[in-house]
């Protein structure tokens, strides 16, 4: 009952009280944000929700679009902006997300929403992080965040899933409270950002 009933009410009623309360940092993100990156304050992406549903997520764009001689993006190390570095460190990059939240394509805690193209790499326990919506923060995330494996990653996205409760709800927000203010786990030791996913042959 939780999960089909209260857990997305509930995640409408806070991620509206949220929003509000962050109103003002929101707007103060977009100016900085616009100035970092020519006028384009927001990164939008389409993902896969629940059961498999695309929709488009919406962050803060941390990195900028700067290109070599060629016209081929630079690393992401490169591209990550001033204030793009600072939100990324602080989470504060999520905060769009709280729209999504609202709009009832994602939840406050699930497993976070990935690339499309990694849909086809799933094993068959693998997928069924996608049997709930995904969320902002999830127990992979505090868990290890980026500085954990995909598989590993996968096997506590699975755990959420079969456990979910209120109580572990709660728990998980908790714990990215501290995970935020420590700054654990935002990066993997080789990139700014995650690598990516390259199927199940890195076991």
């Amino acid at each position: 009952m939780y999960k089909n009933i209260f857990k997305p009410v509930l995640d409408l009623i806070f991620s509206l009280v949220a929003f509000i309360i962050l109103l003002p940092m929101f707007l103060i993100l977009i100016l900085f944000f616009t100035i970092a990156n020519n006028g384009k304050p927001f990164f939008f992406q389409t993902r896969p929700g629940k059961n498999n549903r695309v929709f488009k997520i919406v962050k803060f764009k941390t990195m900028n679009d700067r290109k070599d001689s060629n016209g081929n993006l630079l690393a992401d190390e490169d591209r990550l902006t001033s204030i793009g570095r600072f939100v990324r460190k602080t989470s504060l990059d999520e905060i769009p997300q709280l729209l999504n939240v609202i709009k009832g394509d994602m939840s406050l805690v699930g497993p976070r929403p990935l690339l499309i193209e990694y849909l086809s790499l799933y094993d068959e326990d693998q997928v069924r992080r996608h049997e709930v919506r995904p969320g902002i923060t999830g127990w992979a995330q505090v868990n290890g965040r980026n500085a954990i494996s995909w598989q590993e990653k996968f096997r506590l996205d699975v755990w959420y899933v079969d456990h979910i409760s209120l109580l572990l709800d709660i728990k998980i927000i908790c714990l990215t409270i501290v995970k935020v203010f420590k700054s654990e786990g935002i990066t993997s030791e080789k990139s700014v950002t995650i690598e990516k996913f390259e199927g199940n042959q890195e076991r």
